[in-house]
This record gives structure tokens, sequence and C-alpha cells, in this order.
């Protein structure tokens, strides 16, 4: 299977809330109970492109949609600005077939390249899968936050995993640079 990864556009917006709103109903990569709609997607979507993080999709050699993924702030407080989450979400039939990784290893690629130097997983429901993913691409464990999150009639525990971009803490980021412009202060 050959795999197309694109930047997303708006026009991606009806399959990505299709995509998501099966993750709410039926797992527990997200802790939201009800699916947003559309709008709603749309206004996640450029509220996240619109400040440069990136965010991108998956098609096969068809065309058709497997999955999404991007890049967002960890916390909105300044001094994080240097640190992302990622979120990746997958179509039912694409999970399981390597989508994910290829997912994952782009944006690590994109946010190291734009300065970013400290990756962060929150793993809802500590899936194991995704958990594996992870760890396959060079994020260690940093914490289990146990109970929180009750869904699906289960308190759901909830794995935060790292991942250090490029040089990390090792040196002081360059503030006029960024991701350092996210933040005018």
């Amino acid at each position: 299977m050959s795999i197309r990864l694109r930047d997303a556009t708006p026009a991606d917006m009806p399959l990505i809330t299709e995509i998501y709103r099966d993750s709410v109903l039926n797992g527990t990569a997200s802790y939201e109970i009800v699916p947003p709609d559309e709008a709603e997607m749309a206004s996640r979507f450029l509220g996240i492109a619109e400040k440069g993080y990136p965010y991108i999709v998956a098609e096969d050699e068809n065309g058709v949609f497997l999955g999404y993924a991007y890049a967002s702030a960890f916390r909105t407080r300044p001094a994080y600005r240097w640190m992302v989450e990622d979120s990746i979400y997958l179509a039912p039939d694409a999970r399981g077939r390597g989508v994910g990784k290829l997912l994952l290893d782009e944006l690590l690629r994109r946010c190291e390249s734009l300065g970013f130097r400290q990756m962060i997983a929150v793993i809802g429901g500590a899936h194991p899968a995704s958990i594996a993913l992870h760890r396959a691409t060079g994020f260690s464990e940093t914490g289990l936050l146990k109970g929180t999150g009750y869904k699906h009639g289960r308190w759901l525990d909830t794995m935060l995993m790292q991942k250090v971009l490029g040089e990390g803490a090792e040196t002081a980021p360059d503030l006029a640079v960024y991701p350092g412009t996210l933040f005018r202060g």
C-alpha cells in the first residue's frame, strides 16, 4: 500500500470530523463524550494551523482518507512554547497498517525542523497500541495518571510520554525565531 502524506486543508474537515467522531464514540484516545460537529472541527483546525503548527493527513494511492495528525500547544503559558503535543487519529480500516507511524514520523520531522524542543504524547486510556507506536518512535514514558477519565462505563488511565527534539534542553532557544515568536511579551 502506497501512502501519501500532505498538509490538511479546510476541505478535509468532513473526513477529519468523521474519523474523530468514531474515536470519540468508540475509543479512548479522546476524553470527549459528545463528538464535535464539522464547524467546531474547522474552528479547531484553523486555531492550530494559524499558529504554524503542522497538521497533516494520510491518503492511500486511490485517494482514500486514512487518518490525520497534528501538533499543538501542550499548554498555553509562554514558557511552554517550545513543547508540542501530538494527536493522531486513524480511520478504523487504517489501524494496524503502519499509517500512524508514518504520520508520527512526519510530525516529528516537521516539529523538529520548526524548532520545537520537546514533544509530549498524552495517551487517553493508556491505549497499548498508542504506547507501542510512541515507544517505536523514540518516546519515553514519563508518567501514568490513574483514573483520569470515566468513559464507556469504566475509569481510564492516561499515559504521558515524551521525546526530545533537536537540541532539547541542552541549549537556550532563539526567542526571535519560531516558536519563540509565538509569545510577544
